[in-house]
């Protein structure tokens, strides 16, 4: 089906694209950036400008940032990614943040040495720009395309990379061009050894989960579900567990927790949401390893295939995208082939496409438990040879082409959305 080239080439898109994150990832990048520009200095910056793109600050402005006890935005992100940022250490960054390191945060806002701009005339969507200096050294460093692809670093007029007019379009050239078929026959017949690292997506984001489930995170969405008032209300099922778990672990995640998720195309939530569905119906359902593993592959690659044309960040919430891939891995659980899988894409297609994305905050759970929701009723439908039709709204017969209309709906039609939703935001 594959040849040992094609499934490495797949194989390294998905380990790049789905990779252990603490906190959210769009304050993450950009404090991972600020690391960078502030490691390039033999001393400590007394000016840090961070120039960004309107979807990075919509998705920074109400989200908690790790270890801070509750702090929410950009400004203790950047402090922090200068004080104790390891580039390193990626979207994991803020990793060694101590108690201390806040306080220290907190000095260096109250100073007033940092200062964010949206960045002007820029196409791109995920666009980070850090300019770093002090009183003898200057640097500039570039993220953009992905939460950590820098394109551009500079140090005192030096530059030391420059990606910049590298375009999108190679790197997308460069990358497998998948389709839904693809991704599912991958997911079934690639050799169980070489994919068996997707393992740790459900694992990781289940031990998140149950530690979200001790404490009392952002809206507790997923502890409230595990009440006895809600369990009467919805049972004691696979189904409400699934949702309290992929609850939970958003719950901790968006308050700004230390507990590390593994996250799908930049996005924790996104791996949180494509992952644990899928563990938990595999676990309490008694599916064997392999099938948990082919399940898993199938409910990530299948987010990373339809990013391929939607973007990392876009006007759409990212729930659409993982919760299809949920809804794909529990389809295959339940027994079905790849015919069902398309139906159950089509049908969440059908539902949930033109949920906005308002900015990355504690109440993305809610959307969280309603992407999921549908993931599985769609999963269900589709077991039942039920399918919304082309002659419904932007479904067409051929699934991919049922993608590309979310897609392109996503990516270019509700362009005039996310602006006028920053605009909400930022004037408040």
């Amino acid at each position: 089906m594959f040849s040992k080239e094609e499934r490495d080439q797949i194989i390294k898109l998905v380990k790049k694209e789905v990779v252990p994150a603490i906190g959210c990832t769009e304050p993450m990048a950009v404090a991972l950036c600020v690391a960078k520009a502030s490691e390039l200095l033999t001393n400590k910056p007394t000016q840090i400008k961070a120039l960004l793109s309107s979807n990075i600050l919509k998705n920074a402005m109400g989200v908690g940032i790790p270890g801070t006890g509750g702090m929410i935005g950009l400004p203790i992100a950047i402090a922090l990614g200068m004080l104790v940022g390891k580039s390193e250490y990626q979207l994991q960054v803020l990793k060694d943040c101590t108690p201390k390191d806040v306080e220290k945060g907190k000095e260096l806002i109250n100073s007033h040495i940092i200062d964010i701009q949206l960045k002007e005339d820029i196409t791109e969507k995920l666009y980070i720009e850090v300019i770093a200096e002090n009183e003898k050294e200057k640097s500039i460093a570039i993220i953009s395309g992905s939460h950590t692809n820098f394109i551009y670093i500079e140090r005192n007029g030096e530059v030391l990379l420059n990606k910049s007019n590298a375009s999108h379009e190679d790197e997308a050239e460069s990358a497998p061009q998948l389709t839904l078929r693809k991704v599912y026959d991958f997911a079934m017949t690639t050799p169980l050894d070489e994919i068996e690292f997707i393992e740790q997506s459900g694992s990781m984001n289940m031990s998140a989960a149950k530690e979200s489930l001790n404490g009392n995170y952002g809206h507790a969405l997923g502890k409230t579900l595990c009440g006895k008032s809600e369990k009467q209300m919805m049972g004691d099922s696979t189904f409400s567990h699934i949702l309290s778990y992929t609850s939970a672990a958003c719950d901790a995640r968006m308050a700004g927790s230390m507990i590390p998720v593994m996250s799908n195309s930049g996005s924790g939530n996104q791996g949180i949401a494509a992952s644990l569905p899928v563990w938990v119906y595999a676990k309490e359902n008694g599916k064997s390893h392999e099938q948990l593993i082919r399940a898993l592959m199938l409910s990530n690659l299948t987010p990373i295939y339809i990013k391929q044309s939607l973007g990392k960040l876009s006007a759409l919430c990212g729930c659409v995208v993982a919760g299809t891939g949920s809804s794909c891995g529990i389809t295959y659980l339940m027994g079905g082939g790849y015919n069902e899988v398309s139906s159950a894409v089509k049908n969440m297609i059908a539902n949930l496409t033109g949920m906005i994305c308002d900015g990355a905050k504690p109440s993305c759970t809610l959307k969280l438990s309603s992407g999921i929701s549908t993931a599985v009723l769609s999963a269900m439908l589709a077991m039942e040879g039920k399918c919304v039709t082309s002659v419904e709204g932007i479904i067409d017969d051929d699934v991919d082409k049922s993608i590309h209309n979310l897609t392109q709906i996503g990516a270019e039609g509700m362009n005039e959305t996310d602006k006028l939703i920053l605009s909400i935001m930022t004037n408040k």
